[in-house]
Protein backbone atom coordinates (compact mmCIF):
# COMPACT_ATOMS: atom_id res chain seq x y z
CA UNK A 1 0.00 0.00 0.00
CA UNK A 2 2.88 2.38 0.77
CA UNK A 3 4.54 1.71 -2.61
CA UNK A 4 1.23 2.27 -4.37
CA UNK A 5 0.73 5.64 -2.57
CA UNK A 6 4.29 6.74 -3.42
CA UNK A 7 3.81 5.88 -7.09
CA UNK A 8 0.52 7.77 -7.16
CA UNK A 9 2.14 10.84 -5.56
CA UNK A 10 5.01 10.80 -8.09
CA UNK A 11 2.56 10.55 -10.95
CA UNK A 12 0.57 13.48 -9.55
CA UNK A 13 3.74 15.60 -9.26
CA UNK A 14 5.11 14.77 -12.69
CA UNK A 15 1.78 14.95 -14.49
CA UNK A 16 0.00 17.72 -12.65
CA UNK A 17 -0.19 19.84 -15.74
CA UNK A 18 -2.07 17.14 -17.76
CA UNK A 19 -5.82 16.90 -16.96
CA UNK A 20 -6.35 13.78 -19.02
CA UNK A 21 -3.47 12.03 -17.37
CA UNK A 22 -4.72 13.05 -13.98
CA UNK A 23 -8.18 11.64 -14.70
CA UNK A 24 -6.62 8.43 -15.98
CA UNK A 25 -4.65 8.09 -12.81
CA UNK A 26 -7.77 8.47 -10.71
CA UNK A 27 -9.59 5.88 -12.74
CA UNK A 28 -6.73 3.41 -12.40
CA UNK A 29 -6.56 4.08 -8.68
CA UNK A 30 -10.31 3.46 -8.29
CA UNK A 31 -10.03 0.21 -10.21
CA UNK A 32 -7.12 -0.91 -8.07
CA UNK A 33 -8.99 0.05 -4.93
CA UNK A 34 -12.00 -1.96 -6.10
CA UNK A 35 -9.79 -4.95 -6.85
CA UNK A 36 -8.20 -4.71 -3.42
CA UNK A 37 -11.66 -4.60 -1.83
CA UNK A 38 -12.82 -7.63 -3.84
CA UNK A 39 -9.60 -9.46 -2.90
CA UNK A 40 -10.24 -8.72 0.76
CA UNK A 41 -13.79 -10.08 0.56
CA UNK A 42 -12.54 -13.21 -1.30
CA UNK A 43 -9.91 -13.83 1.36
CA UNK A 44 -12.53 -13.53 4.11
CA UNK A 45 -14.82 -15.96 2.25
CA UNK A 46 -11.96 -18.42 1.82
CA UNK A 47 -11.20 -18.10 5.52
CA UNK A 48 -14.82 -18.86 6.44
CA UNK A 49 -14.87 -21.86 4.11
CA UNK A 50 -11.61 -23.11 5.62
CA UNK A 51 -13.03 -22.78 9.14
CA UNK A 52 -16.18 -24.63 8.02
CA UNK A 53 -14.10 -27.44 6.48
CA UNK A 54 -12.06 -27.73 9.66
CA UNK A 55 -15.27 -27.96 11.68
CA UNK A 56 -16.59 -30.64 9.32
CA UNK A 57 -13.30 -32.51 9.65
CA UNK A 58 -13.61 -32.41 13.43
CA UNK A 59 -17.17 -33.70 13.14
CA UNK A 60 -16.06 -36.53 10.87
CA UNK A 61 -13.25 -37.39 13.25
CA UNK A 62 -15.67 -37.37 16.18
CA UNK A 63 -18.15 -39.46 14.18
CA UNK A 64 -15.46 -42.05 13.41
CA UNK A 65 -14.52 -42.26 17.08
CA UNK A 66 -18.18 -42.72 18.06
CA UNK A 67 -18.66 -45.27 15.28
CA UNK A 68 -15.63 -47.23 16.42
CA UNK A 69 -16.81 -47.05 20.02
CA UNK A 70 -20.23 -48.47 19.04
CA UNK A 71 -18.55 -51.30 17.12
CA UNK A 72 -16.37 -52.13 20.12
CA UNK A 73 -19.29 -51.93 22.56
CA UNK A 74 -21.42 -54.24 20.41
CA UNK A 75 -18.45 -56.48 19.54
CA UNK A 76 -19.14 -56.26 15.81
CA UNK A 77 -17.10 -56.85 12.69
CA UNK A 78 -17.86 -54.82 9.56
CA UNK A 79 -17.23 -55.88 5.97
CA UNK A 80 -18.29 -55.20 2.41
CA UNK A 81 -18.92 -57.30 -0.67
CA UNK A 82 -17.99 -56.24 -4.19
CA UNK A 83 -21.05 -57.74 -5.89
CA UNK A 84 -19.54 -57.47 -9.38
CA UNK A 85 -16.19 -59.04 -8.45
CA UNK A 86 -17.88 -61.41 -5.94
CA UNK A 87 -15.31 -60.77 -3.21
CA UNK A 88 -15.56 -59.96 0.49
CA UNK A 89 -13.28 -57.71 2.55
CA UNK A 90 -13.31 -57.01 6.29
CA UNK A 91 -13.02 -53.37 7.42
CA UNK A 92 -13.05 -53.79 11.20
CA UNK A 93 -13.24 -56.68 13.63
CA UNK A 94 -14.06 -55.98 17.26
CA UNK A 95 -15.33 -59.44 18.19
CA UNK A 96 -13.93 -60.50 21.56
CA UNK A 97 -12.93 -64.02 20.53
CA UNK A 98 -9.54 -64.81 19.05
CA UNK A 99 -10.75 -67.90 17.21
CA UNK A 100 -13.10 -66.02 14.85
CA UNK A 101 -12.69 -66.43 11.09
CA UNK A 102 -11.28 -63.29 9.40
CA UNK A 103 -10.69 -63.77 5.63
CA UNK A 104 -8.00 -62.06 3.62
CA UNK A 105 -9.05 -58.90 1.72
CA UNK A 106 -10.98 -59.59 -1.49
CA UNK A 107 -11.60 -63.25 -0.64
CA UNK A 108 -13.94 -64.91 -3.19
CA UNK A 109 -17.43 -65.61 -1.86
CA UNK A 110 -17.06 -69.32 -2.67
CA UNK A 111 -14.22 -69.52 -0.14
CA UNK A 112 -16.37 -67.77 2.45
CA UNK A 113 -19.20 -70.27 1.91
CA UNK A 114 -16.81 -73.18 2.55
CA UNK A 115 -16.17 -71.90 6.10
CA UNK A 116 -19.86 -72.09 6.98
CA UNK A 117 -20.97 -75.31 8.71
CA UNK A 118 -22.45 -77.83 6.28
CA UNK A 119 -25.91 -77.73 7.92
CA UNK A 120 -26.16 -73.95 7.29
CA UNK A 121 -24.06 -73.55 4.15
CA UNK A 122 -26.74 -73.91 1.49
CA UNK A 123 -29.17 -71.57 3.24
CA UNK A 124 -26.54 -68.88 3.87
CA UNK A 125 -25.11 -69.07 0.34
CA UNK A 126 -28.58 -68.70 -1.19
CA UNK A 127 -29.31 -65.63 0.95
CA UNK A 128 -26.03 -63.95 -0.10
CA UNK A 129 -26.62 -64.80 -3.79
CA UNK A 130 -30.13 -63.34 -3.61
CA UNK A 131 -28.72 -60.15 -2.07
CA UNK A 132 -25.96 -59.82 -4.68
CA UNK A 133 -28.40 -60.37 -7.55
CA UNK A 134 -30.91 -57.83 -6.24
CA UNK A 135 -33.67 -60.31 -5.44
CA UNK A 136 -33.69 -59.16 -1.79
CA UNK A 137 -32.73 -55.86 -0.15
CA UNK A 138 -31.79 -57.08 3.29
CA UNK A 139 -30.15 -60.14 4.84
CA UNK A 140 -30.30 -61.52 8.38
CA UNK A 141 -28.83 -64.96 9.05
CA UNK A 142 -27.68 -66.94 12.10
CA UNK A 143 -25.34 -69.81 11.28
CA UNK A 144 -22.31 -71.76 12.46
CA UNK A 145 -18.78 -71.07 11.20
CA UNK A 146 -15.72 -73.30 11.36
CA UNK A 147 -12.99 -71.71 13.44
CA UNK A 148 -9.59 -71.83 11.67
CA UNK A 149 -7.83 -72.09 15.05
CA UNK A 150 -9.83 -74.53 17.18
CA UNK A 151 -11.43 -76.48 14.29
CA UNK A 152 -14.72 -76.17 16.16
CA UNK A 153 -17.90 -74.38 15.11
CA UNK A 154 -19.05 -71.11 16.62
CA UNK A 155 -22.31 -69.20 16.16
CA UNK A 156 -22.38 -66.02 14.05
CA UNK A 157 -25.21 -63.54 13.43
CA UNK A 158 -24.97 -61.45 10.24
CA UNK A 159 -26.86 -58.43 8.90
CA UNK A 160 -26.25 -57.03 5.40
CA UNK A 161 -27.86 -54.63 2.88
CA UNK A 162 -27.18 -53.01 -0.50
CA UNK A 163 -24.94 -49.90 -0.22
CA UNK A 164 -24.58 -48.89 -3.90
CA UNK A 165 -26.02 -49.84 -7.30
CA UNK A 166 -24.70 -49.64 -10.85
CA UNK A 167 -26.32 -47.85 -13.80
CA UNK A 168 -28.57 -50.86 -14.38
CA UNK A 169 -29.90 -50.76 -10.82
CA UNK A 170 -28.16 -53.96 -9.74
CA UNK A 171 -26.22 -54.14 -6.44
CA UNK A 172 -22.65 -52.94 -6.80
CA UNK A 173 -21.57 -52.86 -3.17
CA UNK A 174 -22.99 -54.59 -0.09
CA UNK A 175 -22.15 -53.72 3.50
CA UNK A 176 -22.67 -55.98 6.49
CA UNK A 177 -21.87 -56.72 10.12
CA UNK A 178 -21.22 -59.96 12.00
CA UNK A 179 -21.10 -60.79 15.70
CA UNK A 180 -20.58 -63.86 17.87
CA UNK A 181 -23.74 -65.21 19.54
CA UNK A 182 -22.35 -68.33 21.25
CA UNK A 183 -23.60 -67.28 24.68
CA UNK A 184 -27.06 -66.50 23.39
CA UNK A 185 -27.37 -69.83 21.60
CA UNK A 186 -26.13 -71.66 24.71
CA UNK A 187 -28.75 -69.81 26.76
CA UNK A 188 -31.45 -70.76 24.25
CA UNK A 189 -30.42 -74.41 24.51
CA UNK A 190 -30.43 -74.19 28.32
CA UNK A 191 -33.90 -72.60 28.27
CA UNK A 192 -35.23 -75.32 25.97
CA UNK A 193 -33.75 -78.00 28.21
CA UNK A 194 -35.23 -76.29 31.28
CA UNK A 195 -38.63 -76.11 29.61
CA UNK A 196 -38.46 -79.77 28.59
CA UNK A 197 -37.35 -80.71 32.07
CA UNK A 198 -40.25 -78.76 33.58
CA UNK A 199 -42.71 -80.41 31.19
CA UNK A 200 -41.23 -83.83 31.94
CA UNK A 201 -41.35 -83.10 35.66
CA UNK A 202 -45.01 -82.15 35.36
CA UNK A 203 -45.71 -85.30 33.38
CA UNK A 204 -43.87 -87.47 35.89
CA UNK A 205 -45.70 -85.81 38.77
CA UNK A 206 -49.05 -86.57 37.14
CA UNK A 207 -47.97 -90.14 36.44
CA UNK A 208 -46.63 -90.46 39.99
CA UNK A 209 -49.92 -89.36 41.52
CA UNK A 210 -51.90 -91.67 39.23
CA UNK A 211 -49.67 -94.66 39.97
CA UNK A 212 -49.43 -94.02 43.68
CA UNK A 213 -53.19 -93.69 44.05
CA UNK A 214 -53.56 -97.06 42.34
CA UNK A 215 -50.72 -98.80 44.20
CA UNK A 216 -51.82 -97.54 47.60
CA UNK A 217 -55.49 -98.25 46.97
CA UNK A 218 -54.85 -101.93 46.16
CA UNK A 219 -53.44 -103.07 49.54
CA UNK A 220 -55.61 -100.53 51.37
CA UNK A 221 -58.79 -102.00 49.86
CA UNK A 222 -57.63 -105.48 50.87
CA UNK A 223 -56.94 -104.34 54.44
CA UNK A 224 -60.31 -102.60 54.78
CA UNK A 225 -62.23 -105.43 53.07
CA UNK A 226 -60.70 -108.26 55.08
CA UNK A 227 -61.02 -106.25 58.31
CA UNK A 228 -64.73 -105.75 57.69
CA UNK A 229 -65.21 -109.47 57.01
CA UNK A 230 -63.13 -110.60 60.00
CA UNK A 231 -65.83 -110.19 62.73
CA UNK A 232 -68.22 -112.43 60.80
CA UNK A 233 -65.79 -115.33 60.40
CA UNK A 234 -66.39 -118.13 62.87
CA UNK A 235 -63.65 -120.58 61.87
CA UNK A 236 -60.29 -120.05 63.57
CA UNK A 237 -58.50 -121.28 60.45
CA UNK A 238 -60.33 -118.79 58.21
CA UNK A 239 -59.77 -116.03 60.75
CA UNK A 240 -56.03 -116.75 60.79
CA UNK A 241 -55.96 -116.75 57.00
CA UNK A 242 -57.64 -113.32 56.88
CA UNK A 243 -55.29 -111.94 59.51
CA UNK A 244 -52.31 -113.18 57.50
CA UNK A 245 -53.70 -111.46 54.38
CA UNK A 246 -54.23 -108.22 56.30
CA UNK A 247 -50.66 -108.33 57.63
CA UNK A 248 -49.31 -109.10 54.15
CA UNK A 249 -51.11 -106.07 52.69
CA UNK A 250 -49.94 -103.94 55.60
CA UNK A 251 -46.38 -104.81 54.69
CA UNK A 252 -47.03 -103.99 51.01
CA UNK A 253 -48.48 -100.62 51.95
CA UNK A 254 -45.57 -99.82 54.26
CA UNK A 255 -43.08 -100.87 51.56
CA UNK A 256 -44.68 -98.53 49.02
CA UNK A 257 -44.55 -95.62 51.45
CA UNK A 258 -40.94 -96.43 52.41
CA UNK A 259 -39.93 -96.55 48.74
CA UNK A 260 -41.48 -93.16 48.05
CA UNK A 261 -39.83 -91.65 51.11
CA UNK A 262 -36.45 -93.07 50.12
CA UNK A 263 -36.63 -91.56 46.62
CA UNK A 264 -37.75 -88.23 48.03
CA UNK A 265 -34.94 -88.06 50.60
CA UNK A 266 -32.18 -88.99 48.18
CA UNK A 267 -33.28 -86.65 45.35
CA UNK A 268 -33.77 -83.74 47.75
CA UNK A 269 -30.21 -84.21 49.01
CA UNK A 270 -31.33 -84.17 52.62
CA UNK A 271 -30.03 -87.67 53.34
CA UNK A 272 -26.23 -87.67 53.33
CA UNK A 273 -23.92 -90.64 52.91
CA UNK A 274 -22.92 -92.37 56.15
CA UNK A 275 -19.58 -94.02 55.45
CA UNK A 276 -18.36 -97.04 57.41
CA UNK A 277 -15.89 -99.87 56.95
CA UNK A 278 -17.11 -103.46 57.13
CA UNK A 279 -16.34 -106.99 55.97
CA UNK A 280 -18.31 -107.54 52.76
CA UNK A 281 -18.50 -111.34 52.86
CA UNK A 282 -20.28 -111.31 56.24
CA UNK A 283 -22.80 -108.72 55.01
CA UNK A 284 -23.65 -110.75 51.91
CA UNK A 285 -24.03 -113.96 53.93
CA UNK A 286 -26.49 -112.21 56.24
CA UNK A 287 -28.53 -111.06 53.22
CA UNK A 288 -28.70 -114.63 51.88
CA UNK A 289 -29.74 -115.94 55.31
CA UNK A 290 -32.56 -113.38 55.39
CA UNK A 291 -34.02 -114.52 52.06
CA UNK A 292 -33.39 -118.25 52.53
CA UNK A 293 -36.86 -118.91 54.09
CA UNK A 294 -38.60 -116.95 51.28
CA UNK A 295 -37.38 -118.94 48.26
CA UNK A 296 -39.78 -121.35 46.59
CA UNK A 297 -39.25 -125.09 46.77
CA UNK A 298 -36.72 -126.28 44.23
CA UNK A 299 -34.75 -123.02 44.30
CA UNK A 300 -31.25 -123.07 45.70
CA UNK A 301 -29.79 -119.84 47.10
CA UNK A 302 -26.03 -119.44 47.64
CA UNK A 303 -23.03 -117.07 47.56
CA UNK A 304 -19.92 -116.75 45.35
CA UNK A 305 -17.07 -114.52 46.55
CA UNK A 306 -13.93 -113.56 44.62
CA UNK A 307 -11.94 -113.30 47.88
CA UNK A 308 -12.01 -115.04 51.22
CA UNK A 309 -12.24 -111.71 53.05
CA UNK A 310 -12.72 -108.14 51.81
CA UNK A 311 -13.05 -104.94 53.83
CA UNK A 312 -14.84 -102.09 52.03
CA UNK A 313 -15.77 -98.54 52.97
CA UNK A 314 -19.13 -97.21 51.77
CA UNK A 315 -22.65 -96.39 52.99
CA UNK A 316 -23.77 -99.70 54.48
CA UNK A 317 -27.41 -98.63 54.82
CA UNK A 318 -27.79 -97.81 51.13
CA UNK A 319 -25.85 -100.89 50.09
CA UNK A 320 -28.23 -103.08 52.11
CA UNK A 321 -31.26 -101.30 50.62
CA UNK A 322 -30.04 -102.01 47.09
CA UNK A 323 -29.16 -105.64 47.83
CA UNK A 324 -32.56 -106.24 49.43
CA UNK A 325 -34.35 -104.94 46.33
CA UNK A 326 -32.21 -107.06 44.01
CA UNK A 327 -32.60 -110.20 46.11
CA UNK A 328 -36.34 -109.61 46.51
CA UNK A 329 -36.76 -109.42 42.73
CA UNK A 330 -34.70 -112.57 42.22
CA UNK A 331 -36.83 -114.48 44.74
CA UNK A 332 -40.06 -113.11 43.23
CA UNK A 333 -39.25 -114.10 39.61
CA UNK A 334 -37.41 -117.41 40.17
CA UNK A 335 -39.54 -120.52 40.57
CA UNK A 336 -36.75 -123.11 40.04
CA UNK A 337 -33.00 -123.27 39.67
CA UNK A 338 -30.51 -121.07 41.50
CA UNK A 339 -30.08 -117.60 43.00
CA UNK A 340 -26.47 -116.60 43.64
CA UNK A 341 -25.26 -113.47 45.43
CA UNK A 342 -21.60 -112.66 44.83
CA UNK A 343 -18.99 -110.16 43.68
CA UNK A 344 -16.00 -109.90 41.33
CA UNK A 345 -12.47 -109.00 42.38
CA UNK A 346 -12.09 -105.22 42.93
CA UNK A 347 -10.52 -103.24 40.05
CA UNK A 348 -9.58 -99.54 39.90
CA UNK A 349 -10.89 -99.07 43.45
CA UNK A 350 -14.36 -100.22 42.39
CA UNK A 351 -16.23 -103.42 43.06
CA UNK A 352 -19.11 -105.10 41.25
CA UNK A 353 -21.64 -106.99 43.38
CA UNK A 354 -24.23 -109.05 41.54
CA UNK A 355 -27.31 -111.20 41.94
CA UNK A 356 -27.70 -113.97 39.35
CA UNK A 357 -30.87 -116.05 38.99
CA UNK A 358 -32.42 -118.60 36.65
CA UNK A 359 -35.81 -116.93 36.59
CA UNK A 360 -38.04 -115.59 33.80
CA UNK A 361 -35.46 -113.23 32.33
CA UNK A 362 -36.09 -109.90 30.58
CA UNK A 363 -36.49 -109.13 26.89
CA UNK A 364 -33.92 -106.77 25.27
CA UNK A 365 -36.54 -104.05 24.76
CA UNK A 366 -37.08 -103.83 28.52
CA UNK A 367 -33.49 -103.97 29.82
CA UNK A 368 -33.29 -100.21 30.44
CA UNK A 369 -36.94 -99.58 31.09
CA UNK A 370 -36.95 -101.80 34.18
CA UNK A 371 -35.11 -98.97 36.00
CA UNK A 372 -37.89 -96.48 35.26
CA UNK A 373 -40.37 -95.61 37.98
CA UNK A 374 -43.57 -97.63 38.03
CA UNK A 375 -42.50 -99.74 35.05
CA UNK A 376 -43.41 -103.42 35.39
CA UNK A 377 -42.63 -106.10 32.83
CA UNK A 378 -45.38 -108.29 34.24
CA UNK A 379 -48.37 -106.36 35.59
CA UNK A 380 -49.66 -109.48 37.31
CA UNK A 381 -46.65 -109.69 39.65
CA UNK A 382 -47.20 -107.77 42.91
CA UNK A 383 -45.15 -104.60 43.39
CA UNK A 384 -45.24 -100.87 42.67
CA UNK A 385 -42.40 -100.87 40.13
CA UNK A 386 -40.24 -98.59 42.29
CA UNK A 387 -37.57 -100.99 43.58
CA UNK A 388 -35.10 -100.87 40.68
CA UNK A 389 -35.60 -97.13 40.27
CA UNK A 390 -34.62 -96.70 43.93
CA UNK A 391 -31.58 -98.94 43.37
CA UNK A 392 -30.32 -96.73 40.54
CA UNK A 393 -30.98 -93.51 42.46
CA UNK A 394 -29.11 -94.82 45.50
CA UNK A 395 -26.25 -96.18 43.38
CA UNK A 396 -25.82 -92.76 41.74
CA UNK A 397 -25.77 -91.09 45.14
CA UNK A 398 -22.90 -93.44 46.15
CA UNK A 399 -20.92 -92.63 43.00
CA UNK A 400 -21.80 -95.94 41.35
CA UNK A 401 -24.30 -97.48 38.98
CA UNK A 402 -26.57 -100.48 38.50
CA UNK A 403 -27.34 -102.52 35.42
CA UNK A 404 -28.69 -105.80 34.16
CA UNK A 405 -27.67 -108.60 31.80
CA UNK A 406 -30.54 -110.85 30.83
CA UNK A 407 -32.14 -113.05 28.18
CA UNK A 408 -35.80 -113.89 28.12
CA UNK A 409 -36.36 -117.36 29.61
CA UNK A 410 -32.70 -117.74 30.69
CA UNK A 411 -32.56 -115.70 33.88
CA UNK A 412 -30.99 -112.37 34.81
CA UNK A 413 -27.89 -110.92 36.38
CA UNK A 414 -28.39 -107.60 38.15
CA UNK A 415 -25.20 -105.85 39.20
CA UNK A 416 -24.20 -102.96 41.42
CA UNK A 417 -20.85 -101.22 40.90
CA UNK A 418 -19.62 -98.78 43.54
CA UNK A 419 -16.31 -97.22 44.61
CA UNK A 420 -14.84 -98.78 47.73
Amino acid sequence: MCNFALMLELLLVTQKDSGITQMLIWVVGAILLLLLTLLLFWQRKQGRELVSELEQLDKVKKHNIEFEFVLKAMKLSTWYIDAEARTLTFNNDFRDRTDSYVPEPETPLEEIFKKVASRDRERFAKAVEDLCSGRIEYLHEIFQVKSPHTKKNYWSETYATVAARNTEGLPKSIVGTSTRVDERKAMEVALVEARNKAEESDRLKSAFIANMSHEIRTPLNAIIGFTCVLPDVQSDEERKGLIDLIQENNQKLLQIIDDVMNISKIESGKEKLVMSTFELNDVLRNVVDTYMPQVKGGVNISTMFAQGMLNVTTDLGRLMEILNHLMSNAVKFTSEGNIILGYDAPADKRIRIWVRDTGKGIGPEHLERVFERFFKVDEYIPGAGLGLSICRTMAYSMGGDVGVESKLGEGSKFWLEIPV
